[in-house]
């Protein structure tokens, strides 16, 4: 049996490195269940997928909405039966004020995207992830950590930080054999939108390519 899933779930795959992995994923074979709010992305990641002779299926949604997380994944169970791989990469990054003049709404949005929505995914999706670990001896979850400036990016930080706790108490956790392998990752920067919020005016030449850093990613964790 071939090592590489044959089907993923990519959430916040409609630009930068979640599109890349996507992208990635689906030239190797795998079907990628491509999630995100932007539907015209999407549709975009798609035509690259199929021109390159990959197969999606596009969802369409916001992962802070409940309902949709659990029709999403409901779906998957309906259709698949199981999930190998699950890649995470959506993420919310409010203005950059300072600490003191911080907005309660901009927290609000981060710490729903960052943090509630993450909470909420992981008890959906792990009993997916479980099946495909004990159908084909192992399933991945991926998330992915940065180095970003402190100043002026305490809402991002605060909600980062416990997106962090909640990744290393599941990978602590997980130690029975139909649980999956959680990684944390962190990529090299990358000229993505959310970088250049931090870093404006970079020269974006001297940063990784998505799609390589993608490729080195997936083939740090055996894709």
């Amino acid at each position: 049996m071939s090592d590489y899933p044959p089907l993923a779930l990519v959430t916040g795959a409609s630009r930068g490195l979640g599109a890349a992995i996507a992208e990635h994923l689906a030239a190797r074979g795998c079907h990628v269940v491509a999630v995100a709010r932007t539907q015209g992305a999407l549709e975009e990641l798609d035509d690259r997928i199929q021109a390159a002779g990959g197969a999606t299926t596009l969802a369409p949604m916001d992962v802070t909405k409940a309902d949709a997380m659990q029709h999403l994944c409901r779906g998957i169970h309906d259709r698949w039966g199981a999930l190998p791989l699950w890649v995470h990469t959506a993420v919310h990054v409010p203005p950059l004020s300072p600490a003191d003049m911080a907005d309660e709404r901009d927290f609000a949005k981060s710490l729903a995207t960052n943090v509630t929505a993450l909470q909420r995914l992981i008890p959906y999706v792990s009993p997916l992830l479980q099946a495909a670990a004990r159908d084909r001896g192992k399933a991945r979850a991926v998330f992915f950590d940065d180095d970003r400036p402190v100043k002026f990016a305490g809402a991002y930080l605060a909600t980062k930080a416990a997106q962090r706790a909640l990744i290393a108490a599941w990978q602590a956790e997980a130690t029975t054999e139909a649980a999956p392998d959680v990684h944390l990752m962190t990529p090299r920067p990358m000229p993505t939108a959310v970088r250049a919020r931090f870093h404006p005016g970079e020269d974006r030449a001297a940063l990784s390519d998505t799609r390589s850093e993608a490729a080195r990613l997936m083939g740090e964790i055996g894709l």
